[in-house]
């Protein structure tokens, strides 16, 4: 092998290495074009012939001479950054929108941990006990103590199903989030069985669904803890027929396969119906003894259809499986075995984990919890955004970038827990110029790839034409939110956006809303989601009467918990705790360039 490494030169596309095959003797190059972590290459002798080479990856280039490298400096970091300090204090005249603010955010503070102490009771104390007792298994959290590293995990859209036209399905009848296994970031998608059985509603599918785009999005393996009695029957139109319904699962299991995606299924539970092919279509899978079950139909089922009476264990057991059909890889006599065995099997995947890095995070110049009194009861109780930014940034620190045009946009570079990030932050309406300056700096994110935060509070309705002149500026804005809607939809870094205030009419969209792909979106409580807001809705009423029948309609629907029940986002947060959410999202999308293997292959791993 090669003893030492003579230069490194590395752009995002082109990376070439300049190697001596011994000290002192001729020397050779290694070319090599790079898709993300993958390299195309040949080797070019000193006699000037060209011969092909392996596959190589990164992390085998850095190894071919580790002390060389190390000792050379090149290793990868971050330059130094040196940005201003942005010391926004609270000043005495905006005591009076802050206190109103705080008010607000205490209402709605208490209705949050109303529903999060509802979802946490899952089914209900009946449920649980026939759960634990009857059927001898553990509770979903319980499964997830004994699966993740600790439970210091990220859970998405914990309060979706909350208050549905069919009634409560706390937690959508499933958990999923984002958790370390053996040190790796990996999605999991956890049956409730207390929760309606674990029958599968709309919502459920929805969230499982979200749940895999997420895992697709951000390449983090992903691990099923199936526990499920399958479709809702009732609402099978709903659950079933369409695109991004029921069978949209397994199509996202087999795109994810070819592309080197891990999968893991742990059956721990009932595995009926369409829920079969959950495990079946893993590249492993784990199966308890006499509590996990595989089959099409149960023992009732069968005895309907041909009068023979079998037992689940005999029909669909972990043995069978196991022993006969093959359709589980590993047999686990118990619960907590089968947690070990996806423990282990996640320890087998092609990830190269750098060591533990020592991210210099300085903590804000202000205290979090004053989020709260800055978070909007509504646009017109909103502060300068620079408030916000001063509690969330490292040592409060931020590189505005065009400070002095489109002011009612702030843009600018910043770190968060040690991450470098820019940061688009809604300051008032997006006018033209506010809107140019966006996209200039979304596309200057792009080039650097800088992954980019939006902190959206749009205008809550449309821009009024009173005039030629009015007419003729709101044109300009069209067109100018136009273009930076494209730059936002065509931006390949990676996107987090958080709603602080208002999600309202077409500004959402360029301020990166729901339908513009971010890798994760969430809201705080006091946040509205809708076309207008409540208190515009008489826009939509003639000028001599209010439509109490549409404000109220508008105030129940634009609530962050309306929202996130509906799973229009990842999750409500507390204003005190983004800081620590948006970096544990900035470690789990850099995780990404760990992979030692990314190119898509032909077909999804077959069980043929």
């Amino acid at each position: 092998m090669y003893s030492c490494v003579r230069s490194l030169v590395t752009t995002s596309r082109l990376l070439s290495v300049h190697i001596s095959s011994q000290p002192q003797q001729c020397v050779t190059d290694l070319h090599l074009c790079t898709n993300k972590n993958r390299f195309s290459h040949t080797w070019k002798s000193s006699v000037n012939q060209w011969r092909p080479l392996p596959q190589i990856t990164r992390g085998q280039i850095l190894r071919l001479a580790p002390t060389r490298f190390m000792s050379t400096g090149l290793r990868r970091r971050r330059l130094p950054s040196a940005f201003p300090v942005l010391d926004e204090r609270l000043l005495p005249f905006h005591r009076h929108v802050y206190e109103s603010n705080l008010r607000n955010s205490i209402d709605c503070h208490q209705r949050y941990a109303e529903s999060t102490e509802l979802v946490r009771k899952g089914g209900g104390d009946s449920a649980i006990a026939r759960h634990t007792q009857r059927n001898r298994k553990l509770l979903v959290r319980e499964r997830l103590r004994l699966l993740l590293d600790d439970e210091d995990y990220l859970e998405l859209s914990a309060l979706a199903g909350l208050g549905l036209p069919y009634g409560d399905i706390p937690s959508a009848g499933c958990l999923s989030g984002i958790g370390k296994i053996n040190g790796l970031w990996c999605v999991f998608i956890a049956n409730d069985a207390t929760v309606k059985g674990g029958t599968a509603y709309p919502i459920t599918v929805k969230k499982q669904l979200r749940a895999q785009e997420v895992a697709i999005q951000n390449r983090l393996p992903c691990v099923y803890l199936v526990d499920s009695g399958g479709a809702f029957l009732p609402l099978q139109s709903e659950i079933f027929p369409d695109k991004n319904q029921g069978g949209r699962t397994f199509y996202n299991e087999a795109i994810m396969s070819a592309m080197k995606i891990p999968q893991v299924a742990v059956v721990c539970g009932s595995c009926t119906a369409g829920g079969a092919y959950i495990p079946t279509m893993a590249e492993e899978a784990v199966m308890v003894h006499r509590i996990g079950n595989i089959f099409l139909g149960g023992p009732p089922l069968v005895k309907a259809a041909t009068g023979e009476e079998v037992s689940p264990e005999d029909l669909g057991g972990a043995k069978l499986h196991a022993e006969v059909s093959g359709c589980v890889d590993h047999f686990a006599p118990l619960e907590e075995d089968a947690y070990q065995y996806t423990r282990n099997i996640i320890s087998t995947l092609n990830f190269e984990l750098p060591e533990e890095e020592d991210l210099i995070a300085e903590d804000p110049l202000h205290p979090a919890e004053e989020l709260n009194g800055l978070a909007p009861r509504d646009y017109n109780h909103s502060l300068n955004v620079r408030l916000i930014l001063s509690r969330l940034t490292d040592g409060s620190k931020f590189q505005e970038f065009k400070a002095r045009y489109g002011t009612t946009l702030v843009t600018g570079f910043a770190k968060i827990e040690g991450h470098q990030v820019g940061i688009v932050a809604s300051n008032g309406e997006l006018l033209y110029e506010a809107a140019l300056k966006g996209c200039h700096f979304v596309q200057l994110c792009d080039q650097r790839d800088i992954p980019l935060i939006f902190l959206q509070n749009t205008a809550p309705g449309p821009a009024p034409t009173t005039s030629l002149f009015k007419a003729e500026s709101n044109t300009n804005r069209l067109k100018a939110q136009g273009s930076m809607m494209s730059a936002v939809a065509c931006a390949s870094t990676p996107k987090i956006t958080v709603v602080i205030g208002g999600c309202h009419g077409p500004e959402s969209y360029a301020m990166c809303g729901r339908s513009f792909d971010p890798n994760f979106l969430f809201l705080w409580p006091n946040a509205r989601v809708s076309l207008l807001a409540p208190r515009d809705s008489g826009a939509l009423a003639q000028e001599d009467e209010v439509d109490t029948r549409i404000h109220k309609k508008l105030e129940k629907e634009s609530s962050a918990f309306f929202a996130t029940a509906r799973l229009w986002d990842d999750g409500v947060i507390l204003p005190q705790d983004t800081r620590k959410v948006l970096g544990k999202c900035l470690k789990i999308i850099r995780q990404q360039e760990y992979q030692l293997s990314t190119e898509k292959r032909r077909s999804p791993l077959l069980r043929i």
